[in-house]
């Protein structure tokens, strides 16, 4: 054959051969969820559905403390205001994304079957730790300074990897309580708040010692502790300890002639925790706390550390909150 005929040839079975070849290859217009549920591609390179489109326009009425007023803010931005205000961005991403999907889960069920607590003008949560703390972003901005730009797109990274889900036992939204730091168990919600919930149930948390508040020692006068209390105590006496929860936390408390429980305790004196044992030195009360917080639901400090190991905020949450679903929030 000759060497012209040779090459049409050879560029004509090239010119089907291309398009042959590339059929096989992904379209990258296409979307790919990873493990975490997480798409690969820009979720912005396919138009959102009727449902995504409702979910992103959902809102709240949230009650802001300090202006008296109430303002209707698109769910997923409170989200990142209640992130923001209540992990530190420092921690690992799927940590905030865990919180970020107890943030959303707090309001949806705020929004389903609100609290019976006197709120002005219909609002559904305020910006306050009776509910969630929330900061808006020029109060962030304030707060975080020349550091705010980096720590408020890790943030929204995290709410917007979890957009639209939320956490439901039996097809209901929980009650997605969390706290700073264990003992190294979590409560048991009857324990703290008498009611039981099935998914807040006692489980190990042996990541929280690298927690700045895992060990505390509170000095309270004595003087002081009876004025509180309404107590009298006997020279050298500090109360005696007659049982402790699940969660290795104070069950009652023997404190002069009368008995307590370790909530009391905790709130009444402002201690960081209900996990704790007292001495006598002299004219003061000495508590040693272990923990930080209620500690009922999922430990902030807890989640960064299964994050450190690997975890991913699907297995953080499901470790906290036994036998829930993540479900979509429509």
């Amino acid at each position: 054959m000759k060497k012209g005929v040779l090459v049409s040839v050879l560029l004509i079975t090239l010119f089907f051969l291309i398009p042959v070849l590339f059929v096989g290859l992904p379209d990258k217009s296409e979307k790919t969820w990873t493990e975490s549920g997480e798409t690969a591609e820009d979720s912005e390179q396919k138009p959102l559905t009727q449902l995504e489109q409702e979910e992103r326009e959902k809102s709240i009425p949230v009650f802001r403390s300090e202006t008296e007023t109430v303002e209707q803010m698109n769910l997923e931005e409170y989200v990142a205001g209640v992130v923001a205000s209540e992990m530190p961005a420092e921690f690992e991403m799927e940590a905030l994304k865990a919180q970020a999907l107890t943030a959303r889960t707090y309001a949806a069920k705020q929004m389903a079957s609100p609290a019976e607590i006197n709120l002005p003008e219909g609002a559904l949560v305020t910006d306050t730790p009776m509910h969630q703390v929330y900061q808006s972003e020029e109060e962030l901005k304030e707060k975080w300074g020349e550091d705010y730009e980096w720590k408020m797109d890790k943030v929204k990274e995290a709410v917007l990897a979890t957009a639209g889900q939320v956490l439901t036992f039996e097809g209901q939204p929980i009650t997605a309580a969390f706290f700073s730091t264990s003992n190294g168990y979590t409560e048991n919600a009857e324990d703290y708040w008498q009611n039981s919930e099935p998914y807040l149930q006692s489980v190990e948390s042996p990541w929280d010692k690298g927690s700045p508040r895992y060990e505390n020692v509170t000095r309270i006068p004595v003087e002081e502790l009876e004025q509180t209390l309404g107590v009298s105590l006997q020279n050298g006496e500090a109360g005696t300890i007659l049982s402790r929860t699940d969660g290795n936390r104070v069950e009652e408390l023997e404190l002069g002639d009368q008995t307590f429980n370790g909530r009391e305790i905790r709130e009444k004196l402002e201690l960081d925790s209900a996990d704790f044992s007292i001495t006598r030195e002299g004219n003061n009360v000495i508590f040693s706390t272990k923990g930080w917080g209620h500690g009922v639901g999922m430990s902030q400090y807890g989640a960064d550390g299964m994050a450190k190991e690997g975890k991913n905020y699907r297995e953080i949450v499901k470790h906290y909150y036994k036998g829930v679903e993540i479900s979509s929030l429509s």
